[in-house]
């Protein structure tokens, strides 16, 4: 997956069991889509509690926030309700949307990777961002290149 690739179609459940299906989405808002490792780790849950600080300010860009990893939908479910998260969390529990999307691991490849992508309203990706250790740079990229993606 590159700059100016188109997002790859996937159809996951949320954290409330509903279907999502990745080209309904496209044409309405701009997305960011972030895949994590896990639910409820430190750097995990820091990462979806600033997505969760932000997420006015990402409504107001007209964008929608998208996490997605492998945990099932009742861990999801139990995450967000946890945390008060305000957002989609998707259940990639076969790795369909991991794989379409080409989310590379971390740490001899042995971690599932944290990478943040960015997804204009016609569907083409503007921005990835693959960091591990500094989860707030996923939170403060986004939000740059949504607020010029809104020029």
């Amino acid at each position: 997956m590159k700059i100016g690739d188109t997002c790859p179609a996937f159809k996951l459940q949320d954290q409330n069991g509903s279907w999502v299906n990745s080209q309904e989405l496209i044409g309405k808002k701009n997305l960011v889509i972030y895949f994590y490792p896990k639910d409820d780790t430190p750097g995990c849950t820091a990462e979806a509690c600033s997505f969760r600080d932000s997420f006015e300010d990402f409504k107001v860009m007209d964008c929608d926030v998208i996490g997605i990893s492998s945990d099932s939908v009742e861990k999801h479910f139990n995450f967000a309700k946890r945390h008060r998260l305000t957002f989609t969390l998707l259940a990639d529990t076969n790795k369909v949307a991991r794989t379409a999307f080409n989310v590379p691991t971390n740490f001899l490849g042995l971690i599932p990777g944290r990478v943040t992508y960015i997804v204009d309203k016609k569907g083409v990706v503007q921005f990835i961002h693959n960091s591990q250790g500094n989860i707030q740079s996923h939170i403060d990229e986004a939000k740059k290149v949504i607020k010029n993606l809104a020029k």
